[in-house]
């Protein structure tokens, strides 16, 4: 069986039980996928890099805890969440960067019915996403740009599951009522 036919899970239970080395295999699978959520959080790329590397690490530490009747994605994207939080906390940053291809999943899921330039459309989304609340910031994120499910938003969270639709619903209206005042 080759490292790609692994599940996530599977091969934790390769990492802890036989091979410390296919660790490496999961570093591979999710270094592109956190980096592009710590984006949203760190704007940095050495502090980035430094919030990774810590996720990784923490990652590591912490396996023969993780459950793996559950999703490790889920598990790994709570860790990388709380990491980020942590780091704007300790350096008060809290600034948010969207790259280019993420406008699309936006316009997709959320209906922006405004004719101005596109530019100024995303600098105005930008900062409202910046400006509302933390705990309706971070479940619109996983969810429109990192396209969560609510289950996983809730393992991410640890919110109950009905939880996620409201705060994304309340998170949506914080934005929808931050673009209309600007």
């Amino acid at each position: 069986m080759t490292l790609d036919q692994f599940t996530d899970e599977q091969l934790v239970e390769e990492v802890r039980e036989r091979d410390k080395e296919k660790y490496a295999e999961l570093i591979k699978r999710y270094q592109t996928k956190l980096t592009h959520y710590l984006r949203k959080f760190i704007k940095s790329h050495d502090e980035l890099e430094d919030v990774l590397q810590e996720v990784f690490i923490r990652t590591y530490r912490n396996l023969y805890a993780f459950n793996v009747d559950k999703k490790f994605s889920a598990w790994i994207y709570r860790i990388a969440h709380n990491q980020a939080i942590n780091h704007i906390k300790k350096y008060n940053k809290g600034s948010i960067s969207l790259d280019e291809h993420e406008w699309e999943i936006v316009d997709e899921k959320m209906d922006l019915k405004y004719n101005t330039d596109i530019g100024l459309a995303k600098i105005q989304i930008e900062k409202g996403i910046a400006l509302i609340k933390e705990k309706y910031r971070e479940p619109l994120i996983l969810y429109f740009f990192e396209q969560k499910s609510y289950e996983e938003i809730s393992d991410i969270l640890q919110v109950p599951k009905s939880t996620v639709g409201t705060l994304i619903m309340r998170g949506k209206n914080a934005l929808k009522e931050y673009l209309e005042k600007n």
